[in-house]
């Protein structure tokens, strides 16, 4: 298998694929300028020209693209193993083997683009999903403190009542007793007077 240039054969597919042709066919032709003319060369380039074709004619229902479930990534892989098989057969021409390389290069590409809904996630969250999780536990603890806090309040003010009523209760017990002291003395004195 000759060496083709996968920066160039990546970033063209990528441009295929976000519908940028005039950039994709720049690419393909330095492309061209860098890849030496073999029947297996010959063939990738041609698959390659075709994607562009096929994509450019805005889905035609016959291409093999349009019927591609650009989301499932067990079809792309599934595509992607078959395409393989037929450019690792021996029974096939060079240039075919070189066609069916580039469709499953296309595929790889197609695989790791993020469209969405099957994509698998990764085992490693990612630095946003790791920062929202801290921010929400932020808020959360912070949340939790004011709570605390409002209820310790709440506890020093009900205690404080409490002290207040109870030095009210004992500050009446205590006018209440000299008022008796006073009531008792002065009939006392009286008692006393009548006694002299």
């Amino acid at each position: 298998m000759p060496p083709i240039p996968t920066v160039y054969v990546t970033r063209f597919l990528q441009l295929v694929t976000a519908r940028r042709f005039a950039e994709a066919e720049r690419v393909l032709l330095r492309l061209r300028q860098k890849i030496s003319t073999t029947e297996w060369n010959t063939g990738y380039f041609q698959a390659l020209r075709g994607m562009l074709l096929a994509q450019r004619s805005n889905y035609d229902r016959y291409s093999f693209l349009s019927n591609v479930n650009f989301k499932s990534q067990d079809e792309l892989q599934g595509y992607r193993r078959e395409f393989l098989r037929h450019a690792r057969n021996k029974l096939h021409a060079d240039y075919d083997r070189g066609y069916f390389a580039a469709w499953a290069s296309y595929m790889r590409v197609l695989s790791k683009l993020e469209f969405g809904a099957d994509k698998p996630k990764s085992k490693h969250p990612k630095k946003r999903e790791i920062k929202a999780k801290a921010k929400a536990e932020k808020k959360e603890t912070k949340e939790k403190t004011e709570e605390k806090k409002q209820e310790e309040e709440t506890t020093v003010n009900k205690r404080k009542e409490a002290e207040g009523e109870i030095k009210t209760e004992t500050e009446e017990r205590e006018v209440e007793k000299v008022e008796r002291t006073e009531r008792i003395e002065p009939s006392q004195r009286t008692l006393f007077d009548y006694s002299k």
